[in-house]
Parts: C-alpha cells; structure tokens; sequence
C-alpha cells in the first residue's frame, strides 16, 4: 500500500465511512434518522455550490473553464457508448443499457470526498467543476433510454408485434427525451447545488464570508457524519452481492479506472491544472446511485435494480471513496 493511499486512510471523513460499514457488518442498530441525513447531503449541496460559484466569481469564464464543461459532457457520452457493447456481451439490452447510464453518470458524494481530498493536499481545483457535476447527469440517461428503445424496437421486430401492443414502455410514449432532462435538471438536489453555485458567484468573496462559519468550518465534520451513514447503508447492501454475477463485479471495479485513465488523458491533453484534471477523472470514474437510478427504474423497468443499483453503491462507491481517488492522483504524474 502506497504512502499516499494510507494517509487517505486515516483521513477522519474516511475513517467513519469504515465505521459505518463494521455497524452494519455486525447488524448494529447505529442508524441516523432519515430526515437528518437529508439535511447533512442538502447542506453539503449547498456548501459546494456557494464555494464553487465563489471561486468562479473570482476566476471569471474561462476558455480553460470551457475546455473542461466539454470533456466532462464528452466523458458523459462516451462512457454509456463504449460500455453497452462490453456489457451486451453478458446481459440483455436493458440491464446492459442501465448500468451504462449509472457508470455515464456521477455520484455527488464521490465529488465532494475527491474535493476534500484535494483541500487536504493543498492542490486548488476550480469552482466550476460542480457546473461538470450537473452537466453530465442528463446526457447518460438519454443515452440508456435510446439504447433501451433500441432493444424494444429489435424485439417487437423480432417477434412481429407492434409497438403499441406494450404502451407503457414505448420509447415515444411517457419517458421522452423532454421529460428526461426536465427530470434531471429540476431534481432538488440538481436545483439546490446550481442555485448555490449562481449565489456564491453573484455575492462573490465578501458575501462568503458572512456563510463560511456555516458553509466552510463545519463542512468536514458534517461530510464525517453523512459517510458513516453511506457506509451502513453500503454494508447493509454488501450482502446483496453474494449471488450477483463476478462479470459484474470486476465491470464495477475495472471500468471506473479505464473511465478515470480516459479522463486523465483528455484533461492533461488539453492543459487543465492538476486539481480540475483529478475531478474531472472521479467524476467520470463514479456511478450515480440516486438521481439516474430512480429515472432510469422508471424509464427501463425491464432492467433489474438490484444488478445497476448494488454495483453503484455496493462496488463502485467505496472502491473510488478509499482506493481510487488517491490512485486517479498518483496517476496525474503518468499524463
């Protein structure tokens, strides 16, 4: 084990997701109330926002700001396109499109803890990645619904049944391409973090100040709290896995490093600083467990939940949270 990872270890917010999963490892009744953690990930939302759109106030729009917004929506297209077909190879149309749209996507938590890594690094990254953030949560789930409509047009074709003989799940019908990016883009966690991000710009350094006793000092002690919660909640969905295909399992453990290797490539070729290069490669190394999940189970529901779902969360999740973050920044010395 690298120096590096090992500190990352001892990280107190690190610490505590691993508390989190010894609870419900040894099915203790540790739990937080419901409505508390949907504050502490609100709060978090918020805290990242305003300090993102502080940032941007200060650096102003950039092309360098510009050249990264579009790796971040080139990552969010390119990840479902080239993960489909190594996942057909195993599973139908649907999973295989539903688990591409969670891989295309990203996880807000693994954002703010590669954030909070970098500050304790002492490497600065832009205020504008979490406009990245948002940008590629649309882009994967259109892409999953295309492919899913795909996979029902070829079966209806195969089978000479007409397209209105199952209306629910017609591609024209409920879940259009407008109701995908209404969904993602109105989500409350969506709206808070862009209405935090266009506040902190508007009020700019001296307006932060008056929140950073709230927004800045209790920031990691707040993250610590809502990690021990996701590592109950990741321990509790652990045992899950036991009867879940190893194809699966090693998709959800290799797959974030190729995204991330992509990434880092694109990024060091275009020029950006090392700090918005590292997000840039978590953000596309994560898998989104929440917002795409929930769309993606009603735009597909002919894929299973427990396979897309328990490799985002379960696998991916903690493997970016203690292994990969540290490994995506030794990598920035390779590009």
């Amino acid at each position: 084990m690298s120096p590096d990872v090992f500190s990352t270890l001892l990280d107190p917010v690190v610490l505590f997701f691993l508390l989190g999963l010894f609870a419900a490892f040894v099915r203790s009744n540790l739990e937080m109330p419901a409505q508390i953690s949907k504050f502490i990930s609100l709060y978090l939302l918020m805290a990242i926002g305003i300090k993102g759109g502080v940032a941007l106030s200060v650096s102003g729009i950039q092309p360098q700001i510009l050249t990264g917004l579009g790796i971040a929506l080139l990552m969010a297209f390119l990840v479902p396109a080239y993960t489909y077909p190594i996942l057909r190879l195993r599973t139908d149309g649907y999973n295989a499109a539903a688990v591409a749209a969670t891989y295309g996507s990203v996880s807000a938590v693994t954002f703010i803890a590669a954030g909070q890594y970098l500050d304790n690094q002492g490497v600065p990254h832009g205020g504008y990645m979490a406009v990245a953030l948002v940008i590629m949560e649309a882009p994967a789930v259109i892409m999953a619904v295309s492919l899913a409509a795909i996979t029902r047009a070829a079966e209806a074709k195969k089978s000479k049944l007409s397209q209105d003989i199952h209306p629910a799940t017609h591609s024209s019908g409920h879940f259009s391409i407008k109701g995908v990016l209404h969904e993602s883009f109105t989500d409350g966690a969506i709206v808070l973090l862009m209405g935090s991000l266009v506040i902190g710009y508007i009020v700019g350094t001296d307006g932060y100040a008056v929140m950073k006793p709230f927004t800045g000092d209790l920031f990691k002690g707040l993250l610590a709290f809502f990690l021990l919660e996701m590592g109950m909640l990741v321990g509790r969905r652990v045992r899950e896995m036991r009867g879940i295909d190893p194809f699966f399992v090693a998709f959800a453990l290799v797959i974030p490093v190729l995204n991330a290797l992509v990434t880092l490539a694109l990024a060091s070729w275009a020029g950006l600083p090392d700090g918005d290069t590292l997000m840039l490669a978590v953000l596309a190394a994560s898998a989104s467990y929440i917002v795409v999940p929930a769309v993606v189970r009603a735009a597909i529901p002919e894929a299973n939940p427990g396979i897309y779902f328990t490799m985002a969360l379960a696998m991916t999740f903690p493997f970016n949270v203690i292994i990969g973050i540290p490994l995506y920044f030794q990598l920035l010395s390779i590009f």
